[in-house]
């Protein structure tokens, strides 16, 4: 039975959340089930561009245009524009439909395309009981069409480098990030701690964000790193004393999870899908509130039991989420439909 995927999103080197996920099914489900036949479908704007990546030996290249072939096409970035025989979407977010976090324009467009992929869906996969639970309430799709599958992690093997008074935020630099209010907070730490700020700074509002960098007392303490590579990224996350991510809408929160399974103690939101991916091994705040997450940010810069507690419970919470384990799931989604 032929299985087709949007490979689309899969392609380059500065891969997002979307692109990593898109990677680790790909070739997550190839390499768990060698004797089936796997459709890697791009979009004809990266199709040529495709031909640069080596695919599995289970694994044929397809232009997705129209019907898309194979017995069960699974979209893997909440987009379907064709029915197939059987169809799987995986939803990843709905947060430019609740919040002032794009353009009127992009949110248009963004909402007819999920309302269209949720309609052609006969299953949709949720990375998060948050995002299911939103899938329902904004799409109208009955909770017994959707699935729960969180994202995974890989636990680094490398040993960690000596941790430093760095406090790191992950993500590109826009308005749903919140990074404005984490600078306000930063500026209440101790003058021996650095904040870096690792992602692209070119998302929705990255400019009043950016500002708040610029008009900050601590601009001399404060690195803007742009988008950083995997290997510099895991650098980052072992240096770090305080991992911060009040961000305020998430579908998931990868760097959460990334964080933890470094062993990084984490600051993080306590609203949307933050709250699970964290559980116990956390300290969840008032996004909102920069008085609060000033209050954590110290409570962990003087407290090295406390880090050193978050820290271990992070590594454990990481250890509940693989990509193995998120492989067999889908996998058990598409043996449902077919």
């Amino acid at each position: 039975m032929p299985i087709a995927l949007d490979a689309t999103y899969s392609l380059g080197r500065n891969l997002s959340g979307v692109g990593v996920y898109s990677r680790e099914m790909m070739y997550g489900l190839a390499s768990a089930h060698p004797d089936e036949e796997f459709l890697f479908c791009y979009r004809p704007h990266r199709f040529l561009r495709s031909y640069r990546e080596r695919l599995p030996s289970n694994a044929l290249r397809r232009l997705l245009a129209g019907r898309p072939p194979g017995d069960l096409f699974h979209g893997l970035n909440q987009r379907v524009d064709d029915r197939a025989r059987k169809t799987v979407c995986t939803f990843h977010d709905l947060f430019v439909m609740t919040g002032d976090y794009s353009s009127p324009e992009f949110r248009a467009r963004f909402t007819d395309q999920a309302r269209r992929a949720a309609a052609l869906s006969d299953a949709i996969i949720a990375v998060s009981r948050f995002t299911a639970n939103q899938v329902e309430q904004l799409l109208g799709v009955p909770a017994a069409r959707i699935r729960v599958v969180p994202h995974g992690v890989h636990i680094p093997e490398t040993a960690r480098d000596s941790r430093e008074n760095l406090v790191l935020f992950v993500g590109a630099i826009q308005k749903r990030k919140n990074v404005a209010r984490l600078i306000q907070a930063f500026e209440q730490l101790p003058d021996s701690w650095r904040l870096a700020l690792a992602g692209a700074p070119d998302g929705f509002g990255a400019a009043e964000e950016l500002r708040a960098i610029e008009a900050s007392p601590k601009r001399n303490s404060i690195d803007v790193l742009g988008y950083v590579s995997r290997v510099e990224l895991d650098r980052l996350y072992r240096r770090a004393r305080i991992f911060a991510f009040p961000s305020l809408d998430e579908g998931f929160g990868m760097p959460v999870l990334e964080a933890m399974a470094h062993g990084t103690p984490v600051v993080t939101s306590k609203s949307s899908a933050m709250p699970e991916v964290a559980g116990d091994a956390a300290l969840l705040v008032d996004p909102h509130d920069t008085d609060a997450i000033a209050t954590a940010l110290n409570c962990l810069a003087n407290d090295p039991s406390l880090r050193d507690d978050l820290g271990q419970r992070g590594v454990r919470r990481a250890r509940e989420f693989s990509w193995e384990s998120a492989v067999n799931k889908t996998w058990q989604v598409y043996r449902e439909l077919l």
